[in-house]
């Protein structure tokens, strides 16, 4: 029991690490001079990508159903750990879960949640609009690891198991070349 809280806090920490350290910075354009010409200008967009808190279950026959209570405490959770990401954008599925999960960072942030169809999306489009930002995407367990893999543009990720609700997904674009991680938030 005592690993698992360290194992725990560790992982915390590690995250708030990483959200201090590399997400808390304004878009970044660098210029690189070399015998007083410019050689490279870096941009950089880190997108965050996660499934919906848990949902109610007590309807099965329910297609669009709310957060049940460990949910709507998850969703909170997730807003403390972006707190110290500048997020430029949020993008959420229009379903009830989704939209609950993304609520509270969107409100700690002040942004609007604007809805996209997973089925009908121009990845390349998404990325050029949202370029040089902090994005936060709320999906769901088949849509989430396929958005990731349209952003590192190879098939690394299948669906999620129906249980994971804690994954955070990190793609970093750096001058069009995508980087990633995959995080376990209990």
């Amino acid at each position: 029991m005592l690993k698992n809280r360290f194992f725990t806090h560790f992982i915390f920490t590690i995250i708030l690490l990483l959200g201090a350290v590399g997400c808390k910075e304004e878009p970044k354009n660098i210029e690189v001079e070399e015998d007083n010409d410019i050689t490279a200008i870096e941009n950089i967009t880190t997108f965050y990508l996660i499934r919906h808190a848990e949902k109610d279950r007590s309807d099965p026959s329910d297609s669009n159903p709310e957060l049940n209570q460990d949910g709507l405490g998850r969703s909170i959770g997730w807003a403390e750990v972006l707190d110290k990401v500048d997020l430029t954008a949020i993008y959420s599925t229009n379903f009830e879960r989704t939209t609950m999960t993304a609520g509270p960072t969107a409100v700690k942030n002040s942004i609007e949640i604007q809805y996209y169809d997973p089925s009908d999306l121009d990845i390349a489009a998404f990325i050029a609009e949202n370029e040089g930002g902090n994005v936060l995407v709320v999906g769901h367990s088949n849509t989430t690891p396929d958005f990731v893999n349209k952003l590192l543009g190879e098939e690394k990720y299948g669906p999620m198991e129906d249980d994971d609700n804690a994954s955070l997904f990190i793609v970093r674009i750096i001058d069009g070349v995508p980087t990633d991680i995959r995080l376990q938030v209990d």
